[in-house]
């Protein structure tokens, strides 16, 4: 159903949020589906931000000053400037001074669009991540393995100690509430001591 919907609803230009209240769907997940189906990347992001400063003279007789003394990139050039001239410029303004100066270039290779990918899996329980949370605000620790494709919470708990024996605990409770539907292939983790079983245990 999902699939058939969200194209139409980008083919028609009306906002997504409309599909997302009534399908209960992630607008994310919208744009997902809508690029998987017509392999168009969705406008995210554009007119976004406050806008663009214009070309100031005095920064540019600064950062072109800074340069003459230092010989240092945009990104050095912008602690030297804060430092001895007292003025927050940032690298990305002071590249754009040292390009208008003849003082840089751009890299073509930095040029390049990256492809727009999404690294998901197609189905639900294919994989699952599972990872720890501690908040600065509670003593509890929280730990949840969520499904790669929908999102979804699969099991999760509450625990006072991060260790291995909450992790498989998480661990059980996933085989208990979806092993009988589907056996998930993948568990996604990261190397920590509390989640991987130690060479000597």
């Amino acid at each position: 159903m999902g699939k058939c919907v969200v194209p139409k609803v980008f083919r028609t230009r009306f906002t997504p949020e409309p599909v997302t209240r009534v399908m209960k769907l992630d607008p994310r997940k919208i744009h997902w589906i809508s690029y998987a189906e017509s392999k168009q990347e969705p406008a995210i992001g554009e007119n976004m931000g406050r806008p663009r400063k214009p070309f100031d003279e005095r920064e540019a007789q600064v950062v072109g000053e800074g340069y003459r003394l230092y010989r240092f990139g945009a990104r050095m050039l912008e602690v030297a400037v804060r430092k001895v001239f007292k003025i927050r410029i940032s690298h990305n303004r002071i590249h754009m001074y040292l390009k208008a100066a003849g003082l840089a270039y751009e890299d073509p290779m930095k040029q390049m669009r990256r492809k727009w990918n999404r690294y998901e899996r197609k189905h639900s329980l294919s994989a699952g991540h599972i990872d720890w949370h501690e908040s600065g605000w509670s003593d509890l620790k929280v730990c949840v393995i969520i499904d790669d494709a929908s999102r979804m919470i699969l099991a999760g708990g509450e625990f006072m100690n991060i260790n291995t024996e909450n992790s498989k605990s998480v661990v059980d409770e996933l085989v208990e509430r979806c092993w009988w539907l589907c056996p998930m292939r993948e568990l996604i983790l990261d190397h920590g001591a509390e989640i991987r079983c130690s060479s000597h245990s």
